[in-house]
C-alpha cells in the first residue's frame, strides 16, 4: 500500500505548480491526506505508546487523516478510561462525522465527566438523528450547569429542532453567561 501512496503522491507533485490556484490547492490537499495515510502505523504507535499529549495529538492526526480507517482506534479511545482521551476522540469522531460512530458518541452522553458529556452533545449535533435522539439531547437543556445545556441548545438548534424553542427561549433567562451566550445563537440558527 505504502507504493500505491507513493506513486499518487509523485504523480500529484507537478500539479502543485499548475497555473490555476485551485488545482495547486487540491493537489496539496491530496498530497497532505495521502502522506497522512503513509503514516498512519506511525500516529497508532504514538496512540499506543505516547505520553498523554502525544496521545491526544494522535487522536486529533487520525481525525485529518478521517475516513473509516480512522473509525476503530477513535471509537476503542472513546472508552478509554482517560478522561482527556475520551473527550478528545469524541471531539474527533463528532468531526468526521461518520454514521457509524453516532452509537458511541450516544453512549458517551451519560459519561461520567461533564467535558465528555459536553463534547458529545456537540459531536451528536452533525449527525441525521432520530426524534429519540433529540429527545435525549433535549434533556441536557435542564442541566444548569452553564456547559450542558450551552451545547445542547447549539446542537439542538442545528438539528432543526423547533420543538426546543420554547425551552431554549427559556435559556436566555440563565444564572450562566455561557448558556444566554448560547441560547441567543441557537435562537437564531433554528428554522423559522
Amino acid at each position: 500500500m505504502k507504493d500505491k501512496i507513493r506513486s499518487r503522491i509523485e504523480a500529484l507533485r507537478p500539479l502543485l505548480k499548475d497555473s490555476v490556484a485551485g488545482v495547486q490547492i487540491a493537489a496539496a490537499q491530496a498530497i497532505e491526506r495521502l502522506e497522512g495515510l503513509n503514516s498512519t502505523g506511525e500516529i497508532l504507535a504514538v496512540l499506543k505508546n505516547g505520553d498523554m499529549g502525544a496521545r491526544i495529538g494522535a487522536i486529533y492526526a487520525l481525525g485529518e487523516i478521517g475516513g473509516d480507517k480512522v473509525l476503530s482506534p477513535l471509537i476503542y479511545c472513546a472508552g478509554r478510561p482517560e478522561v482527556d482521551i475520551r473527550s478528545a476522540a469524541v471531539d474527533v469522531l463528532g468531526r468526521l462525522a461518520l454514521p457509524a460512530a453516532l452509537p458511541v458518541l450516544i453512549e458517551r452522553l451519560e459519561d461520567i465527566h461533564t467535558a465528555v458529556q459536553a463534547r458529545a452533545i456537540t459531536a451528536i449535533g452533525n449527525f441525521r438523528v432520530g426524534p429519540d435522539v433529540l429527545q435525549r439531547l433535549r434533556t441536557f437543556l435542564d442541566a444548569s450547569n452553564g456547559s450542558l445545556e450551552a451545547e445542547a441548545a447549539l446542537s439542538l438548534a442545528r438539528l432543526k429542532d423547533v420543538v426546543s424553542v420554547d425551552r431554549i427561549i427559556l435559556l436566555l433567562g440563565s444564572e450562566h453567561a455561557s448558556t444566554r451566550q448560547a441560547a441567543a445563537t441557537a435562537l437564531y440558527l433554528m428554522p423559522l
